[in-house]
């Protein structure tokens, strides 16, 4: 089963035939009492089913009753086995696929650095070891680039077909074992461990083996079994009650009371619950290491973003030359584009672009000394014909300028301001010690953000643009995305400190990287959130991988992670209403006879107490399977305040918990009487 499988409705399959039958299968090897006992409400369960069995066998009652509520309550446990075998079926497909990806590989490894070659099996490799990687071949293992720069196919893991471009010493030096070179050849850093790749640990998520129990999770399985503690005290203490009155409980009704009253619904639904939230995380290309990470992002109060390529769209384009007085619009024009003749990064393409279309004709000069940017100085240029062209950040450029005699422009300083202000950068030209300009070169903020910002701000979450630019220009572009705050000229340690602050002010915190600088601001986060195109060092100090490498992902990642509370808290409101109805199913039938005031308690008017008993328990038993897909699937998550939702939550869930019940009871309770009546 691919996991990108969609059905018509745009969802994921919920499970294919063969799929169904492993999870049957598995339902009944789920009875076993060391998996039983992971859930308390559904060990109670079979510890009734027991019971009553062995009341119809060794009993002196009614039989046939007897062997009904035994089935029907062994159909309640299978019924949350297989919720559970449904949810870790869906992703047993991508494992498959995974594991195909990794399926004999074999390394070409270097010996010992003599420069000789030997071909072993992957599994033999460990970290350290140095692989060469040609075009057509499989990478062997999870490692960094030494040296090289290759196109890659990573659809194994992604299940995307663009190839992806992987390159030594960049922060897109990180390569999987299974993925496949199409270009070019590398050489290869092994970083992982056997069976402790990438890949690995993978397969183990999406299958369910390894997931561990949310503190969310852990809590209401605490409740739970509080919960069924106390009904099991007060049910044991009934007949004890009864023959105080002198009425004599039914050992079966009673065992039928207590299934009723303890909260089956949510207690077999609960360990789908969990497992789904982690299919769909992947479903979205994120891996997440753990289902934590997934309940933890749907707590998150503040998101660390970087502008570039999650705000913006990343690369900086010319979009107009502003000329000093004095000084012609073509001499600007045509300065700015002898200087980035050679300039490779996407600024200096798109001046020489937006010359052109200008009308500039001039050719590329035969000689030439081009100067290449540096962190140092700041600025770039060229030296052709006895001219020194700059371009640059304006006040390495005025320096520049001054030194070789020149003077300071009042107007360019107002320049270089009113751009910063409107969100551009700007970039100071200049021809030897004279001032010549400046190039703005704009950012464009991707389309629909400052809506989803928008709706994060109604879920409670503060969002915090980060990014290298001036205060200036990136107060500009925080205005004009919505982000709630920013950190200009920021470095790695003033996103860690920013982490820390607001980690410590009680906040949790989820930010985004990819880079090595970026890993100990992802470990420190509570949830980090590594590009899979990034380092093996981002991507192990993460807590989830984008398999996309897509940064705005981070915001489909909170949304999962709400939805993963909402729809266990919408299944609890659910369980714990829909027991009211039961009650008053149960109760008249074990004490009607011998106190006919209980009848009062018969709202349903139903035909019977054994036919009371037994609706009820079809119920209980049906509406496990029933909610499979809404557990699966995850209840539809909108936007809204935590008011909102609770309101919501109460009126759906809360409300339609308590009147469905009595609608599906009296609905099988008139089927049992036409059968009978038959």
């Amino acid at each position: 089963m691919d996991y990108k499988t969609r059905t018509r409705a745009g969802h994921p399959a919920l499970i294919d035939a063969g799929a169904l039958r492993q999870a049957t299968t598995e339902s009944f090897a789920k009875l076993s009492p060391r998996h039983l006992v992971r859930s308390p409400v559904m060990a109670v369960v079979m510890l009734g089913t027991i019971l009553s069995a062995l009341i119809a066998i060794f009993g002196a009652g009614n039989t046939t009753f007897g062997w009904t509520v035994t089935v029907i309550l062994l159909l309640t446990v299978l019924f949350a086995n297989f919720a559970e075998a449904v949810a870790e079926a869906r992703g047993r497909g991508q494992a498959a696929s995974l594991r195909s990806a990794r399926r004999d590989l074999v390394a070409r490894r270097l010996d010992g650095g003599i420069g000789s070659e030997q071909r072993i099996p992957a599994a033999q490799l460990r970290p350290g070891d140095i692989v060469i990687v040609s075009a057509g071949e499989l990478v062997p293992a999870d490692g960094e680039i030494e040296r090289g720069v290759a196109t890659i196919n990573e659809s194994a893991v992604t299940g995307e077909s663009a190839p992806v471009l992987r390159e030594a010493g960049t922060d897109r030096s990180g390569v999987i074992g299974g993925t496949k070179v199409l270009s070019d050849e590398i050489l290869v850093r092994v970083t992982a461990e056997p069976g402790r790749s990438f890949l690995d640990r993978m397969i183990a998520l999406v299958e369910g083996a390894n997931r561990q129990k949310t503190p969310n999770e852990i809590a209401l399985t605490m409740l739970l079994a509080a919960m069924t503690l106390s009904f099991l005290i007060v049910v044991t203490t009934l007949p004890a009650l009864g023959a105080f009155v002198g009425v004599e409980v039914d050992t079966l009704l009673l065992i039928a009371l207590l299934v009723c009253l303890i909260p089956t619904t949510i207690g077999g639904l609960l360990p789908a619950i969990g497992i789904a939230g982690m299919n769909r995380a992947l479903s979205a290309n994120v891996l997440a290491k753990s289902g934590k990470a997934v309940e933890v992002a749907g707590d998150v109060d503040v998101l660390l973003l970087d502008k570039t390529g999650t705000v913006t769209h990343g690369d900086r384009q010319a979009t107009a030359f502003h000329p000093l007085a004095g000084i012609d619009a073509s001499t600007l024009r045509d300065a700015a584009l002898l200087s980035s003749l050679a300039d490779p990064t996407p600024e200096g393409k798109s001046i020489v672009k937006l010359a052109r279309e200008q009308g500039s004709t001039i050719a590329e000069p035969e000689r030439a000394d081009y100067v290449q940017f540096s962190a140092h100085t700041r600025m770039s240029g060229v030296d052709v014909d006895g001219r020194t062209i700059r371009k640059g950040a304006s006040d390495s450029i005025v320096r520049h300028a001054l030194s070789l005699g020149g003077q300071a422009v009042p107007e360019l300083i107002a320049r270089v301001d009113q751009i910063a202000r409107s969100g551009a950068t700007p970039l100071v030209v200049a021809e030897g010690k004279h001032l010549l300009g400046v190039v703005e070169l704009s950012d464009v903020v991707k389309h629909g953000v400052k809506e989803r910002f928008a709706q994060l701000r109604a879920m409670g979450v503060r969002t915090v643009m980060i990014t290298g630019d001036n205060p200036l220009t990136a107060a500009a572009i925080a205005a004009e995305a919505g982000v709630d705050d920013y950190i200009a000229e920021a470095t790695p340690e003033d996103k860690l400190a920013r982490i820390r602050a607001e980690q410590a002010s009680g906040k949790l915190v989820a930010m985004v990287g990819d880079g090595t600088n970026d890993a100990p601001a992802l470990a420190q986060a509570d949830v980090g959130l590594a590009m899979n195109s990034g380092t093996q060092a981002a991507k192990e100090a993460g807590n989830m991988v984008d398999l996309d490498s897509d940064p705005a992902k981070l915001l489909a990642v909170v949304e999962v992670g709400k939805q993963q509370l909402i729809t266990r808290g919408a299944l609890t409101t659910f369980s714990l209403a829909n027991d009211v109805s039961k009650y008053f199913a149960i109760l008249p039938a074990i004490f009607a006879a011998a106190i006919p005031q209980m009848t009062a308690l018969n709202v349903m008017n139903l035909s019977s107490p054994a036919n009371a008993v037994l609706a009820a328990l079809i119920f209980n038993a049906l509406i496990i399977p029933a909610l499979i897909p809404l557990a699966l699937r995850g209840v539809r998550f909108k936007p809204a305040s935590a008011v909102s939702l609770l309101r919501r939550n109460m009126l759906v869930y809360g409300v339609g918990g308590v009147i469905l019940p009595f609608i599906g009871i009296k609905l099988i309770d008139m089927l049992l009487s036409a059968v009978v009546g038959a």
